[in-house]
């Protein structure tokens, strides 16, 4: 009889240590203990539930970050036509905004180079207008003046000739103010 409370009281105890480990929670961030550099397949992001016990560490994968980046390409590839394409209504999402910014570039003819690099920073206000002039961040080194200065007011240019753009109440409000970093980077083929 006392044997079998005993071997019971073991089961129980070893089965509550078992879930016990594996509700431990990794003190890496965004780490998988499944997961491993030998695994032939991508490690699935887990979630967070207020019905679990104890404390979680969510993984979101969010499409864009705090930091809004776009690169506009002179030439886009075959596979990104779709990105390049003016949407027919008010601007409401953020992919929104980018594919009007990459359909607003219309790279410079005179002083062009192949590979051309630059980018800019800026901010808008609610109504869609800037915030300032666009504030140069890089260019790609040992370019001429006249190159530089040919690239950057062809990126005024352009960003002058959509403005203001037409922004719902809600996006207005979420982007006003925040930067926003464009890459032009000019891929045409010239002198060909």
């Amino acid at each position: 009889m006392w044997r079998g409370i005993l071997v019971l009281t073991l089961l129980v105890i070893s089965t509550v240590a078992a879930n016990a480990q594996r509700r431990q929670i990794n003190p890496i961030p965004f780490a998988h203990e499944p997961c491993s550099v030998l695994d032939f397949r991508p490690c699935t992001p887990s979630y967070c539930s207020p019905l679990e016990p104890g404390p979680c560490i969510p993984e979101i994968d969010y499409p864009y970050g705090q930091n809004l980046q776009l690169t506009i390409e002179s030439v886009p590839a075959e596979a990104d036509r779709a990105k390049y394409q003016k949407p027919d209504h008010d601007l409401d999402t953020i992919g929104d905004l980018f594919a009007e910014l990459r359909t607003c570039w219309s790279p410079p003819s005179d002083h062009a180079r192949t590979g051309m690099q630059m980018s800019v920073r800026f901010s808008f206000n609610k109504a869609g207008g800037l915030i300032g002039p666009p504030r140069l961040t890089y260019v790609t080194a040992g370019v001429p003046a006249e190159t530089r200065t040919s690239y950057l007011d062809a990126i005024n240019s352009s960003l002058n000739a959509c403005l203001p753009l037409k922004f719902t109440s809600g996006l207005g409000g979420a982007l006003a103010g925040r930067p926003i970093a464009i890459r032009y980077v000019d891929n045409r083929e010239l002198g060909k």
